[in-house]
């Protein structure tokens, strides 16, 4: 079912801070597997019991949450003017179509013999853009749209080429996937799980969610961007597709602990599951506010690999995530002694 479920994730909207369809579908996937609750803030916390319990509280973490707009002005013309919710990279936004609601629309900029030399240079910001609904004036978009909605990029799920997978919200529905086989699964360990909420803009729902799982180890699952494309420096490629989960020793937002680092790695070798390290320090992901909340924990990233991150088209390869549900199931057994 993890690839059936992927699909069903991927075509969800979940923009930060609206992420109740995502919450919805997973909350069906998860039933009957394990005993939940979901918090105030709008996180899912799991529990799934098993053979034994742990000697330390184990977490595992994926957070539910994509970035995408937010509607913050109507024009008299009936244009919408938005700005970004989390990191996207401007360059991408003209001419995307997207989603508010039910409601189609085209993100649009100036016409291109209207803009400057300097203008036709450089990605333009938010504020020079507007998504364009067709509605003919202010008070016909109000009709389809509210101040506050989110918006999310169209983008097809689907299969191309030698195992790889397209799709927009990859980052981190593939998590959320992979930890739905988890909770599937036969354990040895009693394990904690949280799908969290508003990771993409400050990691806010997984301080709360490991608050309240008070696990002293926690591993993040995630994906981390792959820069394995031609022209590439060797030393900034990062990760690449096809050589399995990566690993992290640092990010911009953790120091990794490394006891379980190098653990995981021993744990790959002896399982034969391809695994590489994150070639540099990049990135981040709610690992930094597990590991600080309540009395801490030691914390682990383990990311499947994947191209495009934040753009309507993610990709990432089935090689990868198969190679990743085997290092999890490794791990939930290894970190649990």
């Amino acid at each position: 079912m993890l690839y059936e479920n992927l699909a069903k994730l991927s075509a969800l909207p979940g923009v930060s801070g609206c992420e109740e369809p995502v919450r919805y579908e997973m909350l069906k996937m998860i039933e009957g597997h394990c005993i939940y609750k979901v918090d105030a803030l709008g996180n899912i916390l799991a529990f799934k019991k098993g053979k034994q319990a742990p000697a330390h509280p184990l977490l595992f973490s994926a957070h539910m949450d994509e970035v995408g707009l937010i509607i913050t002005w109507v024009e008299e013309s009936g244009l919408l003017k938005f700005t970004t919710v989390g990191g996207i990279d401007r360059r991408v936004l003209p001419g995307k179509s997207v989603r508010i609601g039910e409601t189609f629309g085209v993100i649009g900029s100036k016409a291109v013999h209207m803009k400057s030399a300097d203008e036709r240079d450089k990605a333009p910001e938010p504020d020079a853009l507007f998504i364009d609904i067709g509605a003919k004036d202010r008070d016909d978009a109000f009709t389809r749209v509210a101040l506050g909605d989110r918006a999310v990029f169209t983008s097809q799920y689907t299969a191309f080429g030698d195992g790889f997978l397209r799709g927009r919200a990859l980052d981190d529905r593939v998590g959320c996937a992979l930890l739905v086989e988890l909770i599937g699964s036969e354990l040895a360990y009693d394990t904690h799980f949280a799908f969290t909420v508003q990771e993409e803009t400050g990691t806010t729902g997984a301080r709360t969610a490991a608050y309240q799982a008070g696990a002293e180890i926690a591993v993040a699952v995630e994906t981390t961007t792959a820069c394995d494309i031609p022209g590439t420096p060797p030393e900034k490629v990062v990760c690449s597709l096809k050589k399995g989960p990566v690993l992290s020793f640092m990010d911009k937002g953790t120091v990794y602990d490394m006891d379980l680092y190098r653990r995981a790695l021993a744990a790959a070798k002896a399982g034969g599951i391809a695994c590489q390290p994150k070639e540099g320090v990049y990135g981040g992901n709610e690992a930094r506010s597990v590991q600080v909340a309540g009395r801490g924990a030691r914390v682990l990233a383990v990311s499947v690999p994947c191209r495009y991150l934040h753009t309507p088209s993610c990709v990432v390869n089935r090689f990868d995530v198969d190679e990743t549900l085997r290092l999890l199931g490794a791990l939930a057994a290894d970190f649990g002694g």
